[in-house]
């Protein structure tokens, strides 16, 4: 069968659950990563055909598709900020969000040396660090930082340094509950995190293939206490932040004039908050 035939046949299979535009994306992700072949090369070589053994594999894939396991996970593998990731149930798929929050500290004159033209050492921490992207990322990208990156998650923390060791760079992990620390035992220049934010009651608008396989750990937090996490970070970040010391958030985008409130509250100066490509609040930069 043509590699063309199979893609029609494909997205039509997928339709009741997707929209077309979404399933010959799927499409395409899976022809890049299991056959290295691009859109491109499809339009130049229309003629190319799939074999009997790599139409059951496709045809394993399509079923796994169908019962809404996120095609990430199926393949084991994403990108993010032009870097590629392993991902599996223990950590959540990194969205394009995130990748604007990174880019944010990366084009920070303070942080990057091709702006600031300064290039002394500053260290980093990531709290919730998931798939490691956020930390990976920047020590990718702002050489002259040392990243740190913790999880209460185990199994996050180890596929998170399967993608360190992927990505050819030294981060320093660390396995520990957020919410039970007191000190982080050290000063850091920047403190970032993504952290749990949706709440219960916005469980309906969360898509079934992200309620039924991405950790619910990493996702949700309790109606009542929608801010736990942005609080305690930032008590540790009053104590654990140098003097001048940027504090990042990725956030719940109903909760962003409340978030904005709490960290003003306590004391954080220079709070920007900017919304996402959608055009939703979706991240904070503040200073202590």
């Amino acid at each position: 069968m043509t590699i063309k035939h199979y893609r029609d046949q494909f997205i039509q299979e997928l339709t009741p659950l997707y929209d077309a535009g979404e399933a010959e994306s799927f499409f395409y992700l899976i022809l890049e990563a299991k056959h290295q072949l691009r859109r491109v090369d499809l339009a130049l070589q229309p003629d190319l055909f799939f074999s009997e053994a790599e139409l059951e594999t496709l045809s394993s894939i399509l079923k796994q598709l169908k019962k809404e396991i996120p095609v990430q996970y199926i393949l084991g593998t994403t990108h993010f900020y032009g870097l590629e990731f392993e991902v599996n149930s223990n950590v959540l798929i990194p969205r394009p969000e995130t990748e604007e929050l990174v880019d944010w500290i990366i084009q920070s004159s303070k942080f990057n040396p091709e702006v600031s033209g300064q290039n002394s050492k500053f260290k980093i921490l990531d709290i919730g660090t998931g798939s490691g992207c956020i930390a990976i990322s920047l020590a990718k990208n702002l050489h002259n930082a040392e990243v740190f990156a913790l999880d209460v998650s185990d199994k996050a923390l180890a596929t998170a340094q399967e993608n360190a060791e992927l990505n050819q760079v030294t981060i320093q992990f660390i396995h520990q509950s957020i919410l039970e620390i007191e000190d982080l035992g050290q000063q850091f220049d920047l403190i970032v995190s993504n952290p749990p934010y949706v709440r219960h009651l916005e469980k309906q608008e969360i898509k079934k293939n992200v309620l039924d396989n991405e950790p619910h750990l990493a996702l949700f937090v309790n109606d009542n206490d929608a801010l736990i996490f942005y609080q305690k970070i930032a008590q540790l970040a009053k104590k654990n932040l140098c003097p001048n010391g940027q504090l990042y958030f990725e956030i719940n985008q109903y909760l962003g004039q409340e978030t904005l409130d709490l960290l003003q509250e306590m004391g954080f100066k220079d709070t920007v908050l900017r919304k996402d490509i959608y055009g939703n609040d979706r991240m904070i930069q503040c200073t202590i």
